[in-house]
């Protein structure tokens, strides 16, 4: 099991992943740290726990809505006859799916945290 250690609008998170995902997962952290960036930017510091649940509901938008975006093109594809290589990008696509929403669980169980190391304080 890998650590490796996330920036996030300039906080350190240190998150494990197995061998081998590292590099993916820095990239879906930079991303987030982009939309958490952009949000801060647009709404203001608004607090960590509160800028990290919007930009994961941002982030979970835009994934429902690329979602949206292949269902008919799976359904057109089977008209067509190409359905198979549409089911493989559909499929590729819930896998990445399932990781998105592991991480976003994750993120959602360490706001938790922090929101209630927060509160104690």
């Amino acid at each position: 099991m890998a650590e490796i250690t996330l920036t996030i609008n300039n906080r350190n998170y240190d998150i494990a992943c197995d061998d081998g995902h590292e590099d993916h997962l820095r990239r879906l952290g930079a991303y987030v740290d982009r939309r958490v960036n952009d949000l801060a930017a647009a709404v203001g510091q608004i607090g960590e726990p509160r800028l990290l649940v919007m930009a994961s509901l941002l982030i979970a938008d835009e994934m429902h809505e690329a979602m949206s975006k292949l269902a008919p093109a799976e359904n057109g594809a089977a008209k067509t006859g190409n359905g198979e290589a549409n089911g493989a990008v559909i499929a590729a696509f819930e896998e990445r799916e399932d990781e998105v929403a592991e991480a976003l669980e994750a993120c959602a169980q360490r706001l938790e945290r922090i929101a209630a190391t927060l509160a104690a304080s």
